[in-house]
């Protein structure tokens, strides 16, 4: 089969298409891939700056959606079925192997370019906030880089949920039309975002960091919280403690993957509660750039240069 191959650490400019051997097992799914969702972690790992760092080469790719081609007895899957997946590696190729706790059946109504989208971002959004952020009916939620991937898929969590308003935060006109698109009730500007909000927010949702951190805690009410998810601003922010005491407001760390990939079947509960979501198109991911297998190296490429809004895929 056709895979993309991380033989080197040279960046994404060096990854390869090569022939391997077909994938099989007898206690794992094996998945004919029509597409994977490409993510900044396979950038880091084209350079040997990702956690997880496996020998070389190896192939990238950590969420699919496909067909199965064939599945344990025992795992409800069956040959035929359409799935979403987080095989966690192996993603960019024609086949991959996924164990079924991470295997999921993908309605009819949803694509497979979607399918591929969906699983890591509403997989953090749901576990930010619902389960750390506690989101109750009606607050008001505020999302950072609301046309990314996080982003857009935290502001249809919140809607789906029960969120009364969301506000996204964007650094232009162009992706606050993207953010309003995908649900939000309205957009601000970065740029002066506290003084045109005020203290009216009851979560903020912030992949961002950097030096939006401490305005974003000006923003809630009392007993509102902070959902910190990343820092794609580059600069980790810290907190004065007295503004929390002072405030009644809470800072909260979101590490989905930390806290899922040790508790089997926790991934599963989620997709419980969000699958009828899915299927209504209350949660619609928003597909990005599209590129076939061969052209994996342009899609890394567009994620490192930050050119891309939504969820780049490659199709197979």
């Amino acid at each position: 089969m056709r895979a993309i191959h991380i033989s080197n650490l040279d960046g994404p400019e060096a990854v390869e298409l090569v022939e391997v051997p077909d994938p099989t097992s007898d206690d794992q799914v094996v998945i004919d891939v029509k597409a994977a969702g490409v993510a900044f972690p396979e950038v880091l790992q084209s350079r040997g700056l990702y956690q997880m760092k496996p020998d070389l080469p190896f192939v990238p790719g950590a969420e699919v959606a496909g067909i199965v081609a064939s599945a344990p007895a025992d795992s409800g899957l069956a040959a035929g079925d359409r799935v979403a997946s987080l095989p966690m590696l192996g993603g960019f190729a024609e086949k991959v192997l996924a164990q079924p706790h991470l295997t999921f059946k993908l309605p009819d109504e949803v694509s497979f370019e979607e399918g591929a989208s969906f699983l890591f971002n509403y997989g953090t959004s749901h576990f930010a906030l619902i389960d750390r952020g506690h989101l109750l009916e009606g607050e008001t939620v505020l999302v950072h880089g609301a046309a990314g991937g996080i982003g857009t898929s935290a502001i249809q969590v919140a809607k789906a949920f029960g969120a009364g308003r969301v506000i996204g935060v964007t650094s232009t006109q162009e992706k606050g039309e993207i953010a309003v698109a995908a649900g939000a009730d309205e957009f601000v500007l970065a740029d002066g975002f506290k003084d045109a909000v005020g203290r009216s927010v009851d979560i903020v949702v912030d992949p961002v960091g950097g030096d939006r951190f401490t305005d974003s805690l000006r923003t809630l009410r009392d007993h509102g919280r902070l959902l910190v998810i990343g820092f794609t601003a580059g600069d980790i922010p810290t907190v004065k403690v007295n503004r929390l005491l002072l405030n009644n407001i809470s800072v909260t760390g979101v590490g989905w993957g930390a806290y899922a990939m040790p508790r089997p079947g926790y991934i599963g509960t989620q997709w419980d509660a969000m699958e009828p979501h899915l299927r209504s198109g209350a949660l619609k991911p928003v597909v990005g750039p599209s590129f076939p297998l061969e052209r994996a190296a342009e899609a890394l490429m567009c994620l490192e240069q930050r050119r891309a809004t939504g969820k780049v895929v490659l199709t197979v």
